[in-house]
């Protein structure tokens, strides 16, 4: 069995990422996900929150989903994501502001339920 399989995270402007990796752990609707080389096939919707890719030499990179969909199968693991911001990169006071304005003018509970876990999870990453 390989030691890594290809991880690539698409947005709707662009291919974010697209490389061999160790381990990802994704933030799933109901509960984060480790995948691992050789996975099970599985299809899941993914909650705002904080992607962890564990590259080949041990080192970590930590994006920020804002929602999306995450397809696995043994050897390659594709993250369609709203929105994808590198932790180091991104302003969290600009992404909570907006979350929060988002969360005020929805108008479902669908809506208000996203536009609450995002503001959540943006508030756990300013610390």
């Amino acid at each position: 069995m390989a030691d890594t399989f290809k991880f690539e995270l698409v947005t709707p402007e662009r291919m974010a990422l697209s490389e061999d990796v160790a381990q990802v752990v994704v933030p799933g609707v109901e509960g984060e996900f480790t995948v691992l080389p050789g996975h099970a096939p599985v299809i899941s919707a993914l909650r705002p929150g904080v992607i962890e890719v564990v590259l080949p030499d041990a080192s970590k990179t930590r994006i920020f989903v804002k929602g999306g969909f995450a397809e696995v199968d043994a050897d390659h693991l594709t993250v369609l994501a709203e929105r994808a911001l590198a932790v180091e990169e991104m302003d969290a006071a600009a992404e909570l502001e907006a979350a929060e304005a988002e969360l005020a003018a929805a108008s479902d509970d669908a809506s208000r339920l996203a536009a609450a876990s995002a503001v959540e999870r943006l508030k756990a990453l300013r610390g």
